[in-house]
């Protein structure tokens, strides 16, 4: 008999999660993994490459309200570079930032500047992954190997994807033991002197909902296929045409989704328009595919908004006539909290046949426009905010013209 049972990760454990609080901020489904020739059992760790790791790990932790718990660096042996790794809830984020001036970090950050390289997955079996990857034409970046310390053990593989970006595959239960370090093998605990305000909420989100690759003109359909081809993901959703166009601008998207939906991956690409898109920027300015953003799940939006608005952080603005249209009440219906107080906010809803969710995005979070956040709280709905496509990209041309880049 097929087993379609879905369990709780490790991190989901210790963030104190369970499956009602996840089928609710991510969308999570049962799947029969004995089917899966690639099964994901979901995100492992968001690896960032940045200029100076030491002031962004702080601005995650003052700004977003994250928790240091390990770190690698000259100080335990890692010469080459500092990396620092911060938890909010069940998501891992690793900032890096090179030592050394001759570290392969420099380079890669000169071209990119401060993105996404790692887009690492916990796997229960790397071997089996990697061999499938290698089978359907996938190219392995690193054979499966173990590292090891007084924690245990993890096994490790790794695959290219889009661009630079790669995937590291992460096996933490080896020989019927599950690792229990703070991170990996080579890394410390770590605490922070970091106080957080008064009053301050434990955390701002607490799980990742899906992280969105952009790609050049003709290729989404190519990584659309890959992540079919190689890991067994499925179509979500698909995004072309009028849906996803402006009177200046327009993109295509595509949506592949592991087995249990804990890991989303929207794929898009340019279309042929009036003037530059928001997909065109990001090449420019990431000099290549890349991620373009991350979307943090929450079960509170506002208070997560209030409170990151109190810390700087900036979001693409709302016209007020997006929330006049008599088309817009009709369309969402009743949600958890009045309009007025996500009007205030500049919140977007959507509602399809499943529920609701309601969205807001951030500007770019370094100087280049490249990689930015969307805060998400999901309210039965398993899309992705299809209704506010075009206000969104609306407001992101509007940035964008700031900048010069329409």
């Amino acid at each position: 008999m097929s087993n379609t049972s879905v369990e709780l990760t490790q991190q989901e454990l210790e963030a104190e999660l369970d499956l009602a609080q996840l089928k609710q901020l991510v969308g999570l489904v049962e799947y029969d993994e004995a089917a899966d020739p690639f099964p994901v059992t979901g995100w492992d760790a968001i690896t960032f490459v940045v200029g100076n790791a030491t002031q962004t790990a702080h601005y995650y932790q003052s700004a977003w309200g994250m928790e240091l718990v390990a770190y690698s660096g000259p100080e335990n042996g890692q010469m080459d570079h500092k990396s620092f790794v911060l938890r909010s809830g069940s998501i891992r984020f690793v900032i890096k930032g090179a030592v050394k001036p001759d570290s392969p970090l420099i380079a890669h950050h000169a071209k990119h500047g401060d993105g996404v390289v790692d887009i690492s997955l916990e796997v229960p079996d790397v071997d089996k992954c990697i061999e499938q990857a290698r089978s359907a034409g996938a190219t392995v970046l690193e054979e499966p190997y173990e590292v090891s310390d007084d924690h245990g053990t993890v096994r490790m593989g790794a695959i290219a994807t889009y661009g630079e970006t790669r995937h590291t595959l992460i096996q933490r239960e080896v020989d019927g033991t599950t690792y229990d370090g703070p991170y990996l093998p080579g890394y410390v605990a770590k605490t922070s002197t970091f106080v957080k305000r008064d009053c301050a909420p434990k955390r701002l989100f607490q799980a990742l909902d899906h992280i969105v690759g952009n790609v050049e003109l003709g290729k989404m359909d190519e990584w659309v296929e890959f992540y079919k081809r190689v890991m067994g993901f499925t179509n979500m959703a698909e995004f072309v045409g009028d849906d996803i166009a402006t009177e200046y601008s327009a993109l295509m998207s595509k949506v592949v989704a592991s087995g249990n939906h804990r890991v989303k991956f929207p794929l898009n690409e340019p279309a042929v328009a009036k003037k530059r898109s928001q997909i065109d920027e990001y090449l420019d300015f990431y000099t290549g595919p890349g991620a373009q953003h991350l979307a943090l799940a929450t079960n509170d939006i506002l208070r997560t908004v209030d409170e990151l608005r109190k810390e700087g952080v900036e979001f693409l603005s709302t016209p007020d006539a997006y929330y006049d249209a008599a088309e817009f009440r009709e369309r969402v219906g009743e949600v958890r909290v009045p309009i007025e107080e996500l009007q205030a906010r500049g919140i977007l809803v959507d509602r399809d046949e499943d529920g609701y969710l309601l969205q807001i995005f951030t500007k770019p979070l370094g100087d280049r426009p490249t990689v930015f956040f969307e805060i998400i709280e999901r309210h039965g709905s398993l899309g992705f905010g299809k209704g506010n496509f075009k206000a969104l990209f609306e407001s992101i041309e509007r940035e964008q013209d700031k900048r010069g880049n329409l």
